[in-house]
Parts: C-alpha cells; structure tokens; sequence
C-alpha cells in the first residue's frame, strides 16, 4: 500500500458567471472560481493510491469511460511529449482528439484539450459541479477529481479518441480504469521511489500495470530490468509488444531530420522534429508506433499530415527554448545552436522541467548537442521529497552561475539546504533569489547575449518562471 501527498500551489483566476446545469442541482452550482478552490482544496489530504474509490465514482455517474477510445501513456519521463505528438498526428487528420496530462504548469486547465482548445471556464465550472454533486460528500483526492472530470468532459464532448497520460506510476492510477486502444510505456527509470519502490524492477512493474488482456504495448524501455518486466507481463496478458530498437527504429540526420523504420518495415523518411533533445526522437518513433497500430482501429493519417503534425509539435517548458529583448519583452527569433553578439539587451532562455536523473541526463545531453552559448545561468529549485543531491550534481558542472530559488509551494526545498549538497568547490558559484521573480532578475543581469540562462529543476519553477517571462498558456478570459 503507497501513501503520499499531493500540494500543487497555483494562481488565482478572476471569477465567471456560469448558467446552473440542468441537472445534479441539489446545491447551488459553483462558478470557475469556486470549482478550482473545491478542486485546490484537495490537495491538502493524504491519500493512497487505488482504484476503489474512482470505480466507485464512475459507477455514480454512468461510466462515461465506456463510451471513448482511449490511448493509455504511462512512463518515467518523456509521457507529455509523446501524448502531444499523438495529439498533432490525430487531430491534423481531422479527428477530434482529447488530451489529459499532468501536472500543469499555471493553470489547472492545462490539463484538459480537445484538439487546440482548452477546457473554458464555464465547461470546468459545469463539470466540477457534476463531480462535487455527485460525491454527495465522500472523499476523493485531486487527481481523481481532474480524471473525472477528463472522462466526462470528453464524453460530453463526444471525441473520437482521447489520450490520457499517467499520473504516477500506472496499475493504480486513477487512469487506470480505462481499456485503451494501445497501451504505451515511454522509459522506466528512478523516480517517485518512496511511492513506486526502490528498485528498477518494482517500479516496472508498477508502470506495466497498465497492460491489458490482448491489447498492444509500444514501449521505449532500456535493456535492463524494467525491460524483463514489461516484457514478461505482456507475455502474461497476451498483449502484442512493439519495443523501440527491435519492432521499430529511429535515426536522426545531422540537419536534425530523422528516419523512422515502423513494424511490418513501414519507412518515413526525413521527417522534421521541432522539438529539441535527443530523446525526442525516440519520442517521436514511439508515437509514430502507436498511430500506426492505431490504423487497424480505423485512425488513418495521410504521410503529408504525419510531416505536416510533425512540424508543429510544442511542449511548453520542457526543453523549451526562445530569446527576449529585455528592454521590449518581445520575443525576438535568435537559434539555439550560434551566438548572436552585438544586441546587448538580447537574453536567451531554456525552460525545462526536468527533476529527476533521467531528466537532468537528457537536459545536459541536450546542453551539449543543441545549444551553443558562452556561459550557462541556471536558476535551478527542487521538490524537497525529490532525488536533490543526485540531480543538482549532475547540473551544477555546466553551470557558471548557479542561482538558488523557492516556488511557492511548502514542498519546496530551501536555498540553504540545495547550496549544502553542492561539492565546496562550487558552493562559490551559487547564490540564491528570495523569490522566483528576484532569481530571474539576477540571471539577467548576470547573463549577456552570449549566454544562455537555464531554468530547471522543478516544474513548479517553470511554471512560474514562464508566466512571468511569457505568461499564461491559456486565454484566462475564456
């Protein structure tokens, strides 16, 4: 049995008016405002993992999950990114396609999209209510409520399919309770360890839980444990299993195109990839994999809408890389691969929510192959219950400024505490910013237009680093 405790500290947003449903109306339905502060409050209970209470939910409201197609994307890392792609692919194709992750970064909405929109006010507000009524006070926890509200959302939405990745770990997720269409797990690696368990295999195995009865597994996991594991259960469930490097393949291009080899020996031949990192690729192939198992389910993209999604793919703040002029706050076009001297008020920005020692692997990876600056600023926070010394370590060599903050959140560790698991011979490049906005304002000053300042660490701080250096992603007066 695995216990934890979810605190996700968020902004405010302004309150709408909202109509009163026609029905679940035996109290007083809640405006935007007062859904998420329902929703917010939540975050302040222990809770287990389990799926008694979310079947018990679903059983209440009509099992709105019966009447969807689902892909299922569970994972260490790499679990956004891959669920995005299939988000472009599908919805380039014209299909009406839902999308369910998480965590967000500023605003809860975030988390629920169909095709290009987000969830409005008034349909959270709506939904939310449902959801409160429908508890008729029984407990239920944050991520359970998000969920919910997903599959009601999208049921009532009526979308073709609808993706929903993991929240944490997979065989009791409260995802779980879904039969997908194809199943994917993107990697396994060392993370959520006092959740999951201590070793590799253990938390495989929590991963491969998501496997279903006869239903495909595309997965990207390493030739170590996690692979035995993810393999033998598929065997178990007589799940087909496509594994990345065996059933399909990737190879990248100098010019930062890439080749894709698919099962059967389907070949896509120098596609484009916006996103940056190397591990994207193997991202990519990944959901390339799935939309090609998906085509016997009758979701057919054409080769010109595979190259077509493929170039507009965007993740926000993950290796999300772009240049402002300082003294305009415009975003100026500058590439992340040559220096650009002679505008001095130009600063060059890397949001990235890498947190655990997978994540900073592929972050220094990418520091390396895709980014060309003359000194590295990184303003760098953790989660107080994460990997700390094993991840900041792994950074602080590349940086040449190592500026400590704190996010809003009470899980956050201090300046102090991060700047004592540094080895002394950099304790002297560190310093600390009281808050997310001071540590931002020293970074800049600190930088020039050769520079390259990093943010990382934490999805807490990019979040809030990105709302004040580009602000909200979405429209708060939807």
């Amino acid at each position: 049995m695995f216990w934890y405790f979810y605190r996700f500290d968020r902004f405010r947003i302004d309150k709408t008016e909202i109509p009163v449903p026609p029905f679940f109306s035996r109290k007083q339905h809640m405006q935007y405002q007062e859904a998420w502060s329902y929703l917010d409050q939540l975050q302040f209970f222990k809770i287990k993992l389990g799926l008694d209470s979310m079947a018990a939910f679903l059983e209440g409201v009509q099992h709105p999950q019966r009447d969807l197609k689902f892909i299922h994307v569970a994972g260490t890392n790499g679990k956004g990114s891959v669920s995005v792609t299939l988000l472009s692919l599908l919805g380039e194709a014209g299909y009406k396609v839902g999308l369910y992750t998480s965590p967000h970064l500023t605003s809860v909405r975030e988390r629920f999209r169909i095709n290009d929109r987000f969830i409005g006010k008034d349909e959270f507000a709506e939904t939310a209510t449902i959801i409160r009524d429908s508890l008729d006070g029984r407990q239920i926890t944050y991520f359970e409520f998000t969920t919910a509200l997903a599959l009601l959302w999208f049921a009532s939405q009526k979308v073709d399919i609808a993706i929903l990745e993991v929240g944490l770990g997979g065989r009791l997720d409260a995802t779980n309770v879904i039969t997908p269409l194809v199943s994917i797990i993107t990697n396994v690696s060392m993370d959520h360890e006092a959740h999951l368990g201590t070793t590799l295999a253990r938390i495989a195995a929590e991963k491969a839980g998501i496997v279903k009865n006869r239903i495909p597994v595309v997965a990207g996991v390493a030739a170590d444990e996690s692979l035995d594991v993810v393999s033998r259960t598929c065997l178990e469930k007589e799940a087909p299993f496509y594994l990345l490097g065996r059933d399909f393949k990737v190879s990248r291009h100098d010019d930062g195109s890439w080749d894709y080899l698919g099962p059967g020996g389907r070949e896509r031949n120098n596609l484009p990839l916006l996103m940056k990192g190397g591990h994207q690729f193997d991202n990519a192939a990944i959901a390339l994999a799935a939309l090609d198992l998906l085509q016997h389910d009758g979701f057919v993209v054409s080769e010109d809408g595979i190259r077509s999604a493929m170039a507009k793919v965007r993740w926000p703040g993950r290796l999300e890389y772009f240049c402002l002029d300082g003294s305009s706050h415009r975003i100026i076009d500058c590439p992340a691969a040559h220096l650009l001297p002679g505008n001095k008020n130009l600063r060059r920005y890397l949001l990235d929510g890498a947190h655990n020692p997978a994540g900073i692997l592929s972050l220094t990876r990418s520091l390396e192959t895709d980014f060309v600056y003359r000194r590295l600023i990184c303003v760098w926070a953790s989660m107080a219950d994460k990997d700390i010394a094993g991840t900041l370590n792994a950074i602080a060599p590349y940086c040449h400024r190592l500026i400590f903050t704190r996010p809003e959140s009470e899980r956050s560790a201090t300046a102090e505490n991060m700047r004592d698991l540094l080895p002394a011979a950099l304790k002297e490049r560190s310093m600390a910013g009281a808050t997310v906005a001071d540590a931002l304002s020293c970074a800049a000053g600190e930088a020039g237009p050769e520079d390259l300042i990093c943010v990382a660490g934490s999805l807490y701080l990019v979040g809030a680093a990105r709302k004040i250096l580009l602000g909200e992603i979405v429209d708060n007066d939807d």
